[in-house]
């Protein structure tokens, strides 16, 4: 009888596992954990904003990267079409166009090193790479506490 016993334990963790069960997935050792991942500065920086970075993984990758930021009145980069104007003409590229380009650059690379500066925007391109790194690092931990950088030296 205790044959046939551990036999069926056996078997039952075996389909469990082939199934999958309901319990959190654990990554493979040095992949990312499902979930939701942020970082947020505490501060607006020397240049008026304040910036947030959170990538959802799914299935092990990226599947989503939003990079926000937001002046003291609350206002959006991405939504301040006089900032883009004058981003447009002094830099050649705004955040309109680099913002979704550092964004889709971190989903279709799925490693932060292999995200390209883009020209025009090397401060918030450099910045972005640096706080994706650390998102990821809480990723592959499974830690989806918000990062908290404190900014007021900038």
């Amino acid at each position: 009888m205790k044959k046939i016993l551990a036999g069926l334990a056996l078997s039952s963790a075996l389909l469990l596992t082939a199934c999958g069960t309901d319990a959190p997935e654990e990554a493979a050792e040095g992949g990312l954990q499902d979930g939701t991942y942020a970082l947020e500065e505490l501060n607006f920086g020397g240049t008026g904003w304040k910036e947030s970075l959170e990538i959802v993984v799914d299935g092990g990758e990226i599947t989503d990267a939003t990079w926000t930021s937001v002046n003291e009145e609350g206002l959006n980069k991405l939504e301040d079409d006089n900032y883009q104007e004058t981003m447009t003409k002094t830099d050649g590229v705004g955040p309109q166009d680099f913002i979704p380009e550092l964004e889709e650059a971190l989903v279709a690379a799925q490693d932060p090193a292999d995200v390209e500066v883009v020209t025009g925007a090397t401060g918030t391109s450099e910045k972005f790479v640096e706080y994706a790194k650390q998102v990821v690092e809480a990723a592959e931990a499974g830690n989806t506490e918000t990062i908290e950088v404190d900014n007021a030296a900038e």
